[in-house]
């Protein structure tokens, strides 16, 4: 199946299974917002719940935060959000289609992407077991050709960004012969640049009304209450601060599902040290961050780093943790070393005093800043379109099956009776209200087993329990495992234990 085809199967099965719904679909919807349904909040609230633990439950040096949206408009000077976050943007005059500048090659660059792995596949189809990948790409002329012209892409379109070269950024569109994907035209506006930020008034009336900004990261929110974290949980260098929160951007080229949203939450943790240890730091949780992620079991050969060349006005060392998408290798989360700069900034916008005294050097400093910032929609998004699977099975049947990491799973387990009568859903029901006290189940007693069986899969359950007419003799059940199909007699007892074994991460 074709990765493109394989994408919309997934966006289709969110609608069909209650994770995700077009936003006021009743009115034809808003373009690039969504909401999430019964399933999708409860798989939604399971990363937040491994990714708060990892973060603050498991470290005692990080404490949590839930800032305002609103905050006041000098925030956002002192950022440097007021000034320059903006996108590069490029109109197609034939299909009257607006584009960022910078996706449209990083767009051409994935097809070069993919030639090499078509190469790569079509080597380890001919070499088979002896196939040395590392190798074939370092050698094979065609897949080094390919490379150099990647890297000379990305040469030019980082030094044309990180110059603010917005002709420069046209002329890399006009040599790479980027074609409008809907009118396949070359007829290219100029480059301009697109303030990203959402504006609203607040107060009561037009005449006594300011100007604020919905917020377009969490980040900010951290820094402006640095202090207060830091004095009233006497918190010692290094420390520090993680925020889960929804952050606003007005994106003129949203796609891609929920990967580019106008509204999408964030879970960032922002991590105080003293001047002159932040690489150190900076590789720490850099590889920290990536054992996160591989800790769900999908698969280390989906992850990469990519280590910025342009690297932001704020930073000293940046990487991305890229995930691979069915749209390719894309962003997923970033870790960046920020320096002072977000402190420096706040204490001289607001001549308030943002600094730590250390005991220890018995000195005043303002600490450096490690950030890890990772989109939780997009991370939704890794793990449904990971998990999802159409297979055959041995009997000639299909099954679509969500092989979600247990532990993210939106129901546990269902508790099926094998039929309607004969006392099975009250003896159903005693197991179910045993086990809604410690994990989301589902109760479902409509349909044949099978149907039953297959409902579950479509939505990730790791486990079917099925109560039959043997539990009524000896308080046994049937489990039946997700992914393998695999079905064992044990007693009812054994239930939560096995339950728990399985979605501990």
């Amino acid at each position: 199946m074709k990765q493109e085809d394989l994408f919309k199967n997934i966006v289709s099965h969110c609608k069909e299974y209650g994770f995700i719904f077009p936003s006021s679909e009743i009115y034809d919807g808003l373009s690039a917002v969504y909401d999430y349904g019964q399933m999708g909040v409860e798989l939604k609230n399971n990363i937040k719940q491994y990714w708060w633990k990892s973060m603050v439950q498991y470290n005692e040096n990080i404490v949590g935060l839930d800032s305002a949206i609103f905050m006041h408009p000098t925030v956002w000077k002192a950022s440097g959000h007021v000034d320059a976050f903006n996108d590069p943007l490029i109109d197609n005059k034939d299909s009257k289609k607006r584009y960022r500048a910078d996706v449209l090659i990083e767009d051409h660059i994935a097809k070069i992407e993919e030639k090499i792995a078509k190469e790569v596949e079509k080597a380890r189809t001919r070499f088979g077991d002896a196939f040395d990948e590392s190798q074939f790409v370092t050698t094979n002329e065609r897949v080094i050709k390919h490379q150099n012209e990647i890297d000379e892409i990305k040469h030019r379109m980082n030094t044309a960004l990180e110059a603010n070269d917005l002709p420069a950024i046209k002329q890399l569109i006009v040599d790479l012969g980027i074609v409008c994907p809907i009118s396949g035209s070359r007829n290219w506006t100029d480059v301009r640049q697109f303030n990203l930020m959402f504006s609203t008034q607040v107060g009561s009336v037009n005449e006594d009304s300011s100007t604020i900004y919905l917020r377009p990261e969490t980040a900010q929110g951290i820094f402006i209450n640095f202090l207060n974290v830091q004095k009233s949980g006497r918190m010692k260098v290094p420390f520090g601060i993680a925020q889960i929160g929804k952050a606003f951007r007005n994106e003129i080229i949203a796609r891609q599902f929920i990967f580019r949203m106008r509204e999408f939450e964030q879970m960032e943790m922002q991590f105080f040290v003293r001047p002159g240890t932040e690489l150190e730091w900076f590789k720490h949780w850099k590889e920290t961050r990536l054992n996160w992620h591989l800790a769900l079991g999908m698969g280390k050969e989906n992850y990469r780093f990519h280590d910025h060349e342009k690297l932001a006005h704020y930073a000293n060392a940046a990487t991305d943790i890229e995930f691979k998408f069915p749209f390719g290798f894309k962003e997923i989360e970033g870790i960046h070393s920020r320096t002072d700069f977000d402190l420096s900034a706040h204490q001289k916008f607001s001549g308030k005093k943002l600094q730590y005294y250390d005991y220890e050097l018995n000195e005043s400093y303002t600490p450096y800043v490690i950030e890890t910032s990772i989109g939780l929609d997009r991370m939704f998004l890794s793990v449904i379109s990971n998990s999802y699977k159409e297979e055959t099975l041995e009997d000639g049947s299909e099954r679509v099956v969500l092989s979600l990491p247990p532990a993210l799973s939106p129901i546990k387990a269902a508790i099926l009776p094998l039929t309607k009568k004969d006392g099975l859903p009250e003896k159903a029901r005693k197991v179910m209200d045993m086990l809604k006290m410690d994990y989301m189940c589902q109760y479902d007693e409509k349909d044949a087993i099978g149907k039953r069986y297959r409902r579950q899969d479509a939505i990730g359950t790791p486990f079917c329990i099925t109560v039959d007419y043997q539990t009524l003799e000896d308080d046994t059940v049937t489990i039946r495992e997700r992914d393998t199909m695999a079905q064992e007699r044990i007693n009812i007892s054994e239930l939560s234990d096995i339950i728990n074994a399985k979605i501990r991460l």
